[in-house]
């Protein structure tokens, strides 16, 4: 989000508007070998349809932002998308009020047009009106600060609204993080590259926990969903409200979506959470887009119920125990194409 405080946030190029609204795709993918589902006809029939009303937004933690309800992500359904499909998908998303744009450096990076690739094409115009992030993987400070800058190259910005380190784990340290990159985003912050900073976990709530209680992050990002994988909801959670962090909830849908519940119910179990501002979704084809922006725009506070809150909680807890969530897997990473 644009602030007046902050000089340097024009980008170096700009990139012209996708044109037209070319619609095709698949619905969302259950698992790495899941077969995609065809919905280029329903997409056609329904290129015309309105949607109602527009996001709600949040106010973001500390950070002061105003941050809608639903976030566009980058990942791997979103790479998904072959060229011709995505631009329109993006624009739609633009067009809808959706303004959280979530991509990272792994997010098809063995691919010729990359996830922050992509996201340079079509955002440059509304660059003073959304929240960008992105993510950066290394742990050595100094492969770090490189990673960053071939960010910032990608994404044809010479800032980004939030930069988090991507994918904390058990391993990952508190007194290494501190004396690393924590530093190293805070230096990032001092010159104004990086408005807020933070990081994201799928894999470790306890270390994420530490995090959150022992440094001076602004924005966590945590895998949360009524199977409570990795606990992050009654570990890492309440520490974040508790120093009102700006905290998104990711892996809502993922594994979930259709076969055991529906994206209204999944998008309003993480809404409801106390202390979650925002939920990420990466989407494959307009059809997902549409549903969940539909499902968005007609949100208010208290929708979901505490009681069916916990019927999802007993009915979808074993997928959580279990190896189902693919990323729950041995050698799954975040971002992979699957």
């Amino acid at each position: 989000m644009k602030k007046d405080s902050i000089s340097r946030r024009i980008f170096i190029q700009k990139s012209s508007l996708a044109a037209g609204t070319l619609a095709a795709g698949s619905t969302l993918i259950g698992s790495c070998n899941a077969e995609k589902s065809k919905t280029d006809d329903a997409d056609k029939s329904s290129e015309q349809q309105p949607l109602s009303g527009i996001l709600p937004t949040r106010k973001f933690g500390k950070t002061g932002d105003n941050i809608g309800i639903l976030g566009y992500g980058g990942g791997s359904q979103f790479m998904k998308m072959p060229d011709g499909e995505w631009e329109p998908h993006m624009e739609l998303a633009l067009k809808s009020g959706i303004n959280y744009f979530d991509t990272a450096t792994s997010y098809g990076a063995d691919t010729e047009k990359p996830s922050e690739s992509r996201f340079s094409e079509i955002l440059p115009p509304h660059r003073d009106k959304i929240i960008l992030l992105t993510k950066i993987h290394e742990r050595d400070p100094e492969k770090a600060k490189k990673e960053f800058e071939e960010s910032l190259k990608r994404l044809k910005t010479d800032y980004v609204d939030i930069l988090l380190i991507h994918a904390i784990t058990d391993d990952d340290k508190l007194s290494d993080i501190a004396e690393g990159n924590y530093k190293l985003l805070e230096q990032f912050k001092a010159e104004k590259m990086v408005r807020h900073i933070g990081f994201s976990s799928m894999d470790s709530a306890e270390r994420s926990k530490e995090l959150i209680e022992q440094l001076d992050f602004d924005v966590t990002l945590l895998a949360m969903n009524p199977t409570n994988y990795g606990n992050f909801i009654d570990v890492a959670l309440p520490a974040a409200r508790k120093k009102n962090l700006g905290t998104i909830a990711m892996k809502v849908m993922r594994d979930i979506v259709n076969d055991y519940a529906g994206p209204k119910e999944l998008l309003e179990y993480a809404w409801e959470k106390q202390g979650v501002h925002t939920a990420v979704v990466s989407m494959t084809g307009m059809d997902p887009l549409k549903q969940n922006i539909e499902i968005a725009s007609q949100y208010n506070e208290g929708s979901q119920s505490s009681q069916l809150g916990y019927e999802l909680e007993r009915k979808l807890a074993p997928l959580g125990e279990s190896q189902h969530l693919v990323y729950s897997k041995p050698g799954y990473y975040d971002g992979m194409i699957c």
